[in-house]
């Protein structure tokens, strides 16, 4: 990975995320983020959660079952995906997050690629921004997160959601992603934004084919080699049909036997829709893993 600063990487070793005047430490247990899609047109559960008292109520259930976050979003970025405009967002995401930010004391995450929505769910009382383009997409991102003390998710892909799955190529691709994400935290962090607020996500499945994503799950101390924490959101995606077979609706399975392997690899956050599973799976592999 050339220009890279690279730290010594030892898997026992714990980190912090520091957003909202709290501090999380990371990398003794997976912390779990809830997805909360209020969007028509998702991949797994699109017109699922569209009206917000289904999308609060899909909310509360997924706190229920122990989320550790709540990742709110109103625009599909599955391959494919047309752009929703802002004030659609906006109508979509706002009154789920200034509902949910009543109703309970879990961070709420704003998934979205404006900055005007994220401006918006921060004032609502989100406290996290999850952009999947990594602050490149709306360059007033920067100046909202600067403004605010809001942790940041900032996501790799290759290309938009209409061309990232035409034919993906990369030398190598977790020296690749690697790289792209150092020098985004890097270029954040020199417009002021602390270095500990900031996750990097590797974006599985965002301008990836099946053995792409694969190498990134299977890399993941590489990933967080200059030292970020790192999320994975791996929940029900078409790689994980290469692996077991199996459509949509039945990668239960397979989602849960990403999560152990993630967990192995003290993976810090991962996104996922069937939280009660996830976190039963992980409770029963840590448990036999540290009796």
């Amino acid at each position: 990975m050339q220009g890279v600063y690279v730290m010594q990487e030892n898997t026992s070793q714990l980190r912090t995320w520091t957003f909202s005047n709290q501090t999380w430490t990371l990398g003794e247990f997976p912390k779990l983020m809830g997805i909360v899609n209020v969007t028509p047109d998702s991949f797994s559960d699109g017109g699922e959660w569209l009206a917000p008292a289904d999308a609060v109520a899909h909310a509360m259930q997924l706190v229920e079952e122990g989320a550790d976050i709540l990742d709110v979003g109103g625009e599909s970025t599955r391959p494919g995906a047309e752009p929703v405009p802002t004030d659609e967002e906006l109508r979509r995401v706002i009154p789920v997050i200034e509902q949910l930010a009543s109703q309970t004391d879990v961070p709420i995450s704003i998934d979205t690629m404006k900055s005007e929505v994220a401006q918006a769910a921060l004032q609502a009382g989100a406290s996290i921004i999850n952009d999947v383009s990594a602050f490149e997409h709306d360059p007033q991102m920067t100046e909202v997160a600067a403004g605010s003390a809001c942790g940041i998710i900032l996501m790799h892909r290759q290309g938009t959601p209409q061309t990232m799955q035409n034919n993906p190529h990369y030398d190598d691709v977790v020296a690749e992603v690697s790289e792209y994400l150092f020098q985004r935290t890097q270029t954040l962090s020199q417009l002021g934004i602390a270095a500990e607020r900031i996750v990097i996500d590797p974006g599985i499945g965002f301008g990836k084919t099946a053995e792409h994503n694969l190498s990134l799950l299977t890399h993941i101390a590489e990933l967080r080699a200059n030292g970020h924490s790192v999320l994975i959101g791996h929940s029900r995606k078409r790689f994980l049909s290469k692996i077991i077979g199996r459509p949509i609706e039945e990668r239960l399975a397979g989602t849960l036997g990403v999560a152990i392997a993630l967990a192995q690899q003290n993976t810090d956050l991962i996104r996922v829709h069937d939280i009660a599973a996830v976190k039963d799976a992980l409770l029963a592999w840590k448990r036999l893993a540290q009796p």
